[in-house]
């Protein structure tokens, strides 16, 4: 008698814009602070994530788009060619390993501070985080931001585009547009940080004004297929209120060119009607960021999220913790446990690139792509 098992859609290839992926696992943007003084990236860097490389695709941690928009020290930055040449040496690297790479572009707006960048940070209006920074000599309190004028608004939509064609120039696949987590996009959709009377400010069509010009800035420079963008609704991280979510979301989905790569949703919630509600109106592809607790096992609330409707998954901490975390998911193998939570951003080796694996054992076989994803 012949028995046969179906396999989790996580496992399964799927197309993405110009891309073939192995499988839906995407590993999400994770900030480790292991750059250079100089936002180079360091060698430690390439070889963590060649050692990610089987995920279906990995999106490399924020990258900078510009000097002011550095967050923390040792953040890699895309605009100088020192920067694009160490990117260079980790998508070499995860290639190699048969990897794709797409590179998150992040401006940190308010999250940032003089004695780590240089500069006085910009934003939507001058007001400051309210929180301190960590920053070369220790936590300082935050800065009042400077105000953006219509000049430096244009400017760093065009410092958005030329970083993606930095990233293109240094082997990634993409880019991926960061309006979440409270970051300078973030702070333009929220109402507490973005008080400006003029056309990036007020109503909802206003708020989402400045996002959706860097997204069209980036896809004019390398292609809608090459470009996705992050969001993450109803995050309060570094300060922010929205006060208007339901809304906010669907004008910015609606207002969106829906030849981009991807959607990707941090902290998602399959049971929310907001998500029910932006994955009716993105007619592309729409990553998934499940909302997990510390060593929650990631494949039950994936498989929710793909039953509601997501087409890939973007897991953070368990890709950290696991290097070959795709086949320990799909041959039921026990998950290593994340480290302390201070390695994550300490430097160096340790609770970076010294996580096991399993031994090696036969390759499972792979279905045929599947180029029906939304």
């Amino acid at each position: 008698m012949t028995h046969t098992t179906t396999e989790s859609a996580l496992f399964r290839p799927v197309r993405l814009g110009p891309l073939d992926l192995p499988n839906r696992l995407v590993m999400a943007p994770l900030t480790r602070n292991r750059a250079e003084a100089d936002g180079v990236p360091s060698a430690v860097m390439a070889t963590y994530y060649a050692q990610r490389a089987s995920a279906g695709l990995i999106i490399a941690e924020a990258a900078t788009p510009n000097a002011v928009g550095q967050t923390y020290p040792h953040i890699p930055g895309i605009h100088t060619p020192a920067q694009v040449a160490g990117w260079r040496r980790v998508t070499d690297a995860v290639r190699a390993a048969g990897g794709r790479m797409v590179l998150q572009l992040q401006h940190g707006g308010r999250v940032g501070h003089p004695e780590t960048s240089g500069l006085t940070p910009v934003a939507p209006s001058p007001v400051p985080l309210p929180e301190t920074l960590h920053t070369p000599s220790g936590r300082q309190p935050s800065v009042v931001p400077r105000e953006m004028t219509a000049t430096d608004i244009r400017a760093t939509a065009a410092d958005f585009a030329g970083a993606a064609r930095n990233a293109l120039d240094a082997g990634f696949e993409g880019v991926e547009v960061h309006s979440a987590n409270g970051h300078l996009l973030h702070q333009f959709l929220a109402e507490n940080t973005n008080r400006r009377t003029d056309a990036y400010g007020g109503p909802v069509t206003s708020r989402v004004r400045f996002v959706v010009e860097v997204v069209e800035a980036v896809a004019d420079a390398i292609g809608p297929e090459r470009v996705g963008l992050r969001v993450s609704p109803g995050n309060t991280v570094n300060g922010i209120a929205e006060g208007d979510t339901a809304l906010l979301y669907p004008t910015l989905v609606k207002a969106l060119d829906d030849g981009l790569a991807y959607l990707h949703l941090g902290y998602a919630d399959p049971d929310a009607p907001l998500f029910a509600e932006l994955r009716r109106l993105w007619p592309g592809t729409l990553i998934a960021n499940p909302r997990l607790a510390l060593d929650e096992p990631p494949l039950p609330a994936s498989e929710r999220l793909l039953a509601a409707g997501a087409d890939l998954i973007a897991l953070g901490r368990s890709f950290l913790a696991n290097p070959d975390l795709v086949t320990r998911l799909r041959t039921g193998a026990p998950l290593n446990a994340v480290r302390e939570a201070y390695l994550m951003y300490t430097g160096g080796e340790e609770g970076y690139t010294d996580y096991p694996t399993l031994p090696a054992g036969p390759v499972s076989r792979q279905a045929a792509p599947d180029t029906a994803a939304r």
